[in-house]
């Protein structure tokens, strides 16, 4: 897969309908830029789309589901069979991001990516039965991991086809804030230290054995910083590949992804590293508790608009922020203008 070409057939930015999008804003009868970054998100989408009417009914949470073989050390409470276990309560609509995403008016799809058991009924897209330990060689063969990044990619094209008009990027599996945190040490040249926090819930003893295993993963495979899809083979998993080619597929087709917390983030980030032209379709939603979120959406250039202390995962952070865009969207499509009041409007110099 040449990522080079699929840089540049990524659709540019189309200023035109950002403006009238912004004009829009900025002629409702409300104080202008009042909404904040709701109306920058509502804008960007514009522009990502080609069209100022906006319009995100029809969307769906994909869930990357993998397994880690650093869970050998022992960075995690559960074992592997929790990843299964979660995945098959999606499938039945009884995890917490199906009975969220139902009030949100979304749609959960489950994707095996790269789980060590079976679950019958799931989108099969597995890659591997679970990645190899980390801390003691690569977690995959760079082969795998671009076609992990393709499926994701693939999969942006059939919800496209389908009629999605906005994704969600969810993952599932123990051990994965783990690989992220190893993947986003060395994407941002900072210490494990800096980057990873007790993910489900690890005692201090668990944090250091965290540290521990992600300082040996780096020192045994030696990823290269300037190759994110290196860094990924190496150090990271499955679910992080599949994010990534997710946040490309959106591009590609035009439909904005949403980042949910740390992992995701750590994908939005290796997505951008291969394709530059991908950020546009990478849209910040809420800033998680752990510790490297905020630098990883600075190196994005992005700014989350929910600080709650979420570490859920599943994209159940990324939930929450629709409607808070559906109700953005109900004031930008449905509010009277000042002209419509008689009402002079705000001079936009002078705020």
């Amino acid at each position: 897969m040449d990522f080079k070409k699929i840089n540049a057939a990524i659709p540019p930015r189309d200023e035109m309908s950002a403006q009238r999008a912004r004009d829009r804003w900025n002629t409702i009868a409300k104080p202008v830029g009042s909404l904040g970054l709701l109306e920058d998100a509502i804008v960007d989408i514009a522009a990502l789309i080609g069209t100022m009417n906006v319009c995100i009914d029809q969307r769906a949470v994909v869930v990357f589901c993998a397994d880690n073989g650093v869970v050998e050390e022992g960075v995690a409470q559960t074992g592997q069979d929790v990843t299964a276990l979660v995945a098959g309560n999606m499938l039945k609509g009884q995890s917490a991001v199906c009975l969220m995403a139902r009030t949100a008016h979304a749609d959960v799809f489950p994707v095996d990516i790269g789980m060590c058991y079976d679950v019958p009924g799931i989108c099969d897209c597995r890659i591997l039965k679970g990645t190899s330990n980390i801390a003691k060689g690569s977690a995959m063969s760079r082969e795998d991991a671009v076609r992990a990044i393709e499926c994701g990619i693939n999969i942006a094209e059939k919800l496209h086809g389908e009629g999605y008009r906005l994704l969600i990027s969810g993952e599932m599996g123990i051990g994965n804030t783990t690989t992220s945190g190893a993947v986003a040490a060395v994407l941002l040249g900072e210490s494990p230290k800096n980057t990873i926090g007790r993910g489900a819930g690890l005692s201090k003893e668990g944090l250091f054995r965290k540290q521990r295993a992600i300082s040996v993963a780096i020192e045994v495979n030696q990823p290269d910083p300037k190759d994110a899809i290196d860094v990924v083979s190496k150090i990271g998993g499955l679910d992080i590949a599949g994010m990534a080619g997710l946040f490309i597929g959106g591009a590609l087709y035009r439909i904005p992804v949403l980042v949910d917390g740390v992992i995701s983030a750590t994908a939005a980030l290796v997505a951008k590293r291969i394709c530059p032209a991908a950020t546009q379709a990478i849209f910040a939603t809420h800033q998680s508790s752990e510790p490297s979120t905020k630098k990883l959406l600075d190196a994005l250039g992005k700014k989350a608009f929910i600080t709650a202390n979420m570490r859920l995962g599943e994209g159940t952070g990324a939930l929450c922020a629709l409607p808070l865009l559906d109700m953005a969207l109900s004031v930008y499509n449905g509010m009277v203008s000042f002209d419509d009041i008689g009402l002079a409007p705000y001079d936009i110099h002078n705020v």
